[in-house]
């Protein structure tokens, strides 16, 4: 496989990591719960192509899909949040959209990856050098999510508190294409 393929790869399987993460930047987001947020991403993008290699078609299938629905879910979780923060502004610590703590971090990280599950075990099935394709995935992933919530921050100062429930909308969306 190219290193043009597997940064392809990297971007395709990093497309839902970006969308949910330029949602979050929207609402804001601190450097530090930020910096995590990509690395967590980033890591998770090499641990499930990781473990669809180990897992094999049957459980990664099944696991997906209930993995899927527990992050779609996640998100209009987070979404609701948004939007009902930018309808009510009262709320206090109406910023923190993600949930609270490490826990949080690893639900949302892995809700926007297990799509990444399906394509370890095709890399497997396949033979390409597993560790140089999944270590480009993270890395091009990470890099998405950074991309996004950068991108929202931009655009959400430009925006201003309409941002929030701009934010909230595209995590509401997000989570019905982890749905189909």
């Amino acid at each position: 496989m190219s290193l043009w393929a597997m940064v392809l790869l990297g971007m395709a399987l990093g497309v839902d990591a970006f969308s949910a993460c330029l949602g979050i930047g929207f609402g804001g987001i601190s450097r530090r719960r930020a910096l995590c947020l990509v690395g967590s991403v980033a890591a998770f993008h090499v641990l499930m192509p990781l473990a669809g290699w180990w897992l094999g078609q049957t459980v990664g299938a099944l696991l997906g899909r209930v993995a899927g629905v527990v992050g779609a879910a996640l998100l209009f979780i987070i979404g609701a949040r948004m939007i009902y923060a930018a309808v009510r502004t009262s709320i206090p610590g109406a910023a923190c959209f993600l949930l609270p703590g490490s826990l949080g971090l690893l639900c949302f990280s892995a809700s926007v990856s297990v799509d990444a599950l399906s394509v370890g075990f095709a890399l497997g099935v396949h033979r390409f050098g597993l560790l140089l394709v999944i270590l480009t995935i993270g890395l091009v992933a990470g890099l998405m999510a950074a991309l996004g919530l950068g991108l929202g921050r931009t655009v959400g100062a430009w925006v201003g508190h309409r941002a929030q429930f701009i934010g909230g909308v595209i995590l509401l969306c997000v989570g019905l294409r982890l749905l189909s």
